[in-house]
Protein backbone atom coordinates (compact mmCIF):
# COMPACT_ATOMS: atom_id res chain seq x y z
CA UNK A 1 0.00 0.00 0.00
CA UNK A 2 1.58 3.43 -0.99
CA UNK A 3 0.45 6.87 0.68
CA UNK A 4 -0.08 9.59 -1.69
CA UNK A 5 -1.55 13.29 -0.57
CA UNK A 6 -2.27 16.86 -2.01
CA UNK A 7 -0.11 19.00 -0.72
CA UNK A 8 -0.12 22.70 -1.48
CA UNK A 9 3.34 24.23 -2.95
CA UNK A 10 5.96 24.57 -0.15
CA UNK A 11 4.22 22.96 2.39
CA UNK A 12 6.53 19.56 3.39
CA UNK A 13 5.63 15.95 2.72
CA UNK A 14 6.56 14.93 6.68
CA UNK A 15 6.28 18.02 8.72
CA UNK A 16 7.96 15.77 11.42
CA UNK A 17 10.10 13.92 9.28
CA UNK A 18 13.07 14.41 7.30
CA UNK A 19 13.74 17.64 5.15
CA UNK A 20 13.65 17.89 1.55
CA UNK A 21 17.12 19.58 1.42
CA UNK A 22 18.57 19.40 4.76
CA UNK A 23 21.57 21.84 3.76
CA UNK A 24 19.73 24.06 1.21
CA UNK A 25 22.22 26.07 -0.17
CA UNK A 26 24.46 27.00 2.50
CA UNK A 27 27.70 24.77 1.28
CA UNK A 28 29.12 25.73 -1.92
CA UNK A 29 27.36 23.30 -5.31
CA UNK A 30 29.58 20.80 -6.24
CA UNK A 31 29.64 17.43 -7.98
CA UNK A 32 27.58 15.09 -5.96
CA UNK A 33 27.84 10.77 -5.89
CA UNK A 34 24.34 10.38 -4.96
CA UNK A 35 20.80 11.56 -7.04
CA UNK A 36 17.93 11.84 -4.15
CA UNK A 37 15.33 9.10 -5.05
CA UNK A 38 11.53 10.27 -5.10
CA UNK A 39 9.53 7.00 -4.79
CA UNK A 40 6.70 6.05 -3.27
CA UNK A 41 6.16 5.86 0.50
CA UNK A 42 4.21 2.77 1.93
CA UNK A 43 1.71 4.11 4.95
CA UNK A 44 3.92 2.31 7.26
CA UNK A 45 6.96 4.05 6.42
CA UNK A 46 5.21 7.36 6.75
CA UNK A 47 4.07 6.55 9.92
CA UNK A 48 7.18 5.41 10.74
CA UNK A 49 8.71 8.94 9.81
CA UNK A 50 6.16 10.87 11.07
CA UNK A 51 6.48 9.13 15.10
CA UNK A 52 10.26 8.44 14.74
CA UNK A 53 12.21 10.79 13.49
CA UNK A 54 11.90 13.36 16.05
CA UNK A 55 13.44 10.47 17.81
CA UNK A 56 15.94 8.85 16.02
CA UNK A 57 16.53 11.07 12.55
CA UNK A 58 19.06 13.44 11.59
CA UNK A 59 18.61 16.52 9.14
CA UNK A 60 22.32 16.87 7.69
CA UNK A 61 22.25 20.87 7.57
CA UNK A 62 25.69 21.19 8.80
CA UNK A 63 24.74 23.87 11.26
CA UNK A 64 26.01 22.03 14.18
CA UNK A 65 28.70 19.93 15.94
CA UNK A 66 27.45 16.30 16.79
CA UNK A 67 28.63 14.68 19.92
CA UNK A 68 28.05 11.12 19.42
CA UNK A 69 27.45 10.15 23.14
CA UNK A 70 24.44 12.95 23.29
CA UNK A 71 22.90 11.34 19.89
CA UNK A 72 22.92 7.52 21.02
CA UNK A 73 23.20 8.25 24.99
CA UNK A 74 26.19 6.54 25.30
CA UNK A 75 29.91 5.78 24.75
CA UNK A 76 29.53 3.12 22.51
CA UNK A 77 31.71 3.00 19.41
CA UNK A 78 29.94 4.49 16.28
CA UNK A 79 30.42 3.34 12.70
CA UNK A 80 28.87 5.64 10.25
CA UNK A 81 27.33 3.41 7.36
CA UNK A 82 26.68 5.10 4.07
CA UNK A 83 23.74 4.40 1.84
CA UNK A 84 21.61 2.27 3.46
CA UNK A 85 19.32 1.08 0.81
CA UNK A 86 16.01 0.02 2.34
CA UNK A 87 17.92 -1.12 5.71
CA UNK A 88 17.40 -4.62 6.18
CA UNK A 89 20.91 -5.22 6.16
CA UNK A 90 21.82 -2.49 8.70
CA UNK A 91 19.02 -3.61 11.33
CA UNK A 92 21.03 -7.21 10.85
CA UNK A 93 24.05 -6.02 11.71
CA UNK A 94 22.73 -3.39 14.47
CA UNK A 95 21.10 -6.76 16.06
CA UNK A 96 24.00 -8.90 16.29
CA UNK A 97 26.15 -6.45 17.72
CA UNK A 98 23.64 -4.04 20.58
CA UNK A 99 26.96 -2.58 21.62
CA UNK A 100 28.02 -0.83 18.41
CA UNK A 101 26.22 2.17 17.48
CA UNK A 102 25.51 2.82 13.80
CA UNK A 103 24.71 6.27 12.24
CA UNK A 104 23.49 5.25 8.92
CA UNK A 105 22.93 7.80 5.56
CA UNK A 106 21.30 7.93 3.23
CA UNK A 107 18.81 10.08 1.27
CA UNK A 108 16.27 7.65 -0.29
CA UNK A 109 12.83 8.51 2.47
CA UNK A 110 11.02 5.05 2.09
CA UNK A 111 14.47 3.77 2.62
CA UNK A 112 14.94 5.86 5.93
CA UNK A 113 10.87 5.03 7.17
CA UNK A 114 11.90 1.30 6.47
CA UNK A 115 14.84 1.06 8.55
CA UNK A 116 13.37 3.69 11.52
CA UNK A 117 10.39 0.86 11.25
CA UNK A 118 11.92 -2.11 11.56
CA UNK A 119 14.45 -0.75 14.69
CA UNK A 120 10.96 0.43 16.31
CA UNK A 121 9.80 -3.54 15.59
CA UNK A 122 12.61 -5.00 16.77
CA UNK A 123 13.25 -2.50 19.49
CA UNK A 124 17.16 -1.28 18.27
CA UNK A 125 18.00 1.68 20.31
CA UNK A 126 21.91 1.63 18.70
CA UNK A 127 20.46 2.86 15.00
CA UNK A 128 20.41 6.73 13.92
CA UNK A 129 19.07 7.78 11.10
CA UNK A 130 20.93 10.36 8.70
CA UNK A 131 18.86 12.33 5.68
CA UNK A 132 21.12 14.34 3.56
CA UNK A 133 24.71 14.30 2.46
CA UNK A 134 27.72 12.10 4.17
CA UNK A 135 30.34 14.74 3.18
CA UNK A 136 28.85 17.82 4.92
CA UNK A 137 27.63 15.28 7.60
CA UNK A 138 31.43 14.51 7.74
CA UNK A 139 33.26 17.85 7.29
CA UNK A 140 30.44 20.18 9.15
CA UNK A 141 29.05 17.91 11.96
CA UNK A 142 31.83 15.23 12.73
CA UNK A 143 34.46 15.96 15.03
CA UNK A 144 37.60 14.55 14.47
CA UNK A 145 38.44 10.94 15.68
CA UNK A 146 34.84 10.70 16.12
CA UNK A 147 34.37 7.16 14.56
CA UNK A 148 35.44 4.01 15.07
CA UNK A 149 34.45 2.51 11.40
CA UNK A 150 33.29 3.53 7.98
CA UNK A 151 30.75 1.45 5.70
CA UNK A 152 29.82 2.30 2.13
CA UNK A 153 28.21 -0.76 0.61
CA UNK A 154 27.46 -1.25 -2.99
CA UNK A 155 27.60 2.47 -3.55
CA UNK A 156 26.18 3.88 -7.09
CA UNK A 157 28.89 2.86 -9.68
CA UNK A 158 28.34 5.13 -12.04
CA UNK A 159 29.42 2.98 -14.51
CA UNK A 160 29.49 5.77 -17.64
CA UNK A 161 33.23 6.83 -17.32
CA UNK A 162 31.95 10.86 -17.83
CA UNK A 163 30.60 10.18 -14.43
CA UNK A 164 33.06 8.53 -12.66
CA UNK A 165 34.08 11.52 -11.25
CA UNK A 166 30.75 11.39 -9.09
CA UNK A 167 32.01 7.64 -7.19
CA UNK A 168 32.36 8.36 -3.72
CA UNK A 169 35.76 6.47 -2.93
CA UNK A 170 38.11 9.00 -4.01
CA UNK A 171 41.63 9.82 -2.69
CA UNK A 172 39.44 13.50 -1.60
CA UNK A 173 37.05 11.46 0.26
CA UNK A 174 39.31 9.45 1.53
CA UNK A 175 41.38 12.27 3.19
CA UNK A 176 38.48 14.15 4.93
CA UNK A 177 36.83 10.27 6.63
CA UNK A 178 40.53 9.69 7.71
CA UNK A 179 40.53 12.89 10.00
CA UNK A 180 37.05 11.69 11.36
CA UNK A 181 38.12 8.40 12.15
CA UNK A 182 40.30 7.28 15.18
CA UNK A 183 43.39 4.96 14.32
CA UNK A 184 42.83 1.20 13.69
CA UNK A 185 39.12 2.18 12.80
CA UNK A 186 37.91 -0.04 10.14
CA UNK A 187 36.75 0.98 6.74
CA UNK A 188 34.72 -1.72 4.74
CA UNK A 189 33.17 -1.72 0.94
CA UNK A 190 31.82 -3.83 -1.13
CA UNK A 191 30.80 -3.02 -4.42
CA UNK A 192 29.27 -5.98 -7.42
CA UNK A 193 30.73 -3.48 -9.96
CA UNK A 194 34.44 -4.81 -10.86
CA UNK A 195 35.85 -1.76 -12.42
CA UNK A 196 34.69 0.47 -9.60
CA UNK A 197 36.14 -2.52 -7.37
CA UNK A 198 39.47 -2.39 -8.71
CA UNK A 199 39.35 2.03 -8.29
CA UNK A 200 38.81 1.06 -4.96
CA UNK A 201 41.47 -0.80 -3.96
CA UNK A 202 43.67 1.37 -5.88
CA UNK A 203 42.63 4.67 -4.47
CA UNK A 204 42.54 3.19 -0.60
CA UNK A 205 45.89 1.18 -1.24
CA UNK A 206 47.53 4.59 -2.33
CA UNK A 207 46.32 6.44 0.15
CA UNK A 208 48.88 7.11 3.13
CA UNK A 209 46.18 6.82 5.78
CA UNK A 210 44.84 3.74 5.23
CA UNK A 211 46.25 -0.13 5.29
CA UNK A 212 44.79 -3.17 3.48
CA UNK A 213 44.19 -5.99 6.07
CA UNK A 214 44.44 -8.60 3.76
CA UNK A 215 48.66 -9.65 3.83
CA UNK A 216 48.30 -10.50 -0.25
CA UNK A 217 47.00 -6.26 -0.33
CA UNK A 218 43.72 -7.92 -2.37
CA UNK A 219 40.17 -8.33 -1.54
CA UNK A 220 38.62 -9.68 1.55
CA UNK A 221 36.19 -12.63 1.76
CA UNK A 222 33.06 -11.03 3.05
CA UNK A 223 33.17 -11.07 6.78
CA UNK A 224 30.65 -12.71 8.91
CA UNK A 225 29.22 -9.56 9.72
CA UNK A 226 28.25 -8.11 6.42
CA UNK A 227 24.62 -10.03 5.99
CA UNK A 228 24.17 -11.27 2.41
CA UNK A 229 21.40 -8.57 1.24
CA UNK A 230 18.36 -9.95 -1.07
CA UNK A 231 20.53 -7.43 -3.93
CA UNK A 232 23.56 -8.76 -3.79
CA UNK A 233 21.82 -12.37 -3.62
CA UNK A 234 19.78 -11.63 -7.12
CA UNK A 235 23.12 -10.15 -8.25
CA UNK A 236 25.37 -13.60 -7.46
CA UNK A 237 22.76 -15.49 -8.50
CA UNK A 238 23.17 -13.25 -12.05
CA UNK A 239 26.98 -14.19 -11.82
CA UNK A 240 28.21 -10.89 -10.64
CA UNK A 241 30.97 -10.74 -8.47
CA UNK A 242 30.96 -8.67 -5.10
CA UNK A 243 34.10 -7.49 -3.98
CA UNK A 244 35.04 -6.40 -0.38
CA UNK A 245 37.54 -4.00 0.63
CA UNK A 246 38.62 -3.81 4.32
CA UNK A 247 41.26 -1.11 4.89
CA UNK A 248 42.43 0.47 8.44
CA UNK A 249 42.96 3.82 9.55
CA UNK A 250 46.56 3.88 9.98
CA UNK A 251 47.99 6.09 13.24
CA UNK A 252 47.98 9.90 12.53
CA UNK A 253 51.15 10.76 10.97
CA UNK A 254 52.37 13.28 13.40
CA UNK A 255 51.22 10.48 16.49
CA UNK A 256 54.14 8.35 17.84
CA UNK A 257 53.56 4.66 17.52
CA UNK A 258 52.97 2.83 20.31
CA UNK A 259 56.71 1.18 19.48
CA UNK A 260 58.51 5.00 20.17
Amino acid sequence: MSIRHTRAKGVPRFPDGPKADPAGSHFERRIRSFQPRRSRVTAGQADALQRLWPKWGLDIDGQRTLEPAELFGNTHPVVLEIGFGMGEATAQMATADPDTNILAVDVHTPGQGNLLSIADRNGLTNVRVGNGDAIILLREMLGPDSLDGLRVYFPDPWPKKRHHKRRLIQPEFLTLAATRLKPGALVHCATDWEPYAEQMLEVLTAHPDFENTQPDGGYAPRPGFRPLTRFEGQGLDKGHVVNDLLFRRVPHRNQPSADD
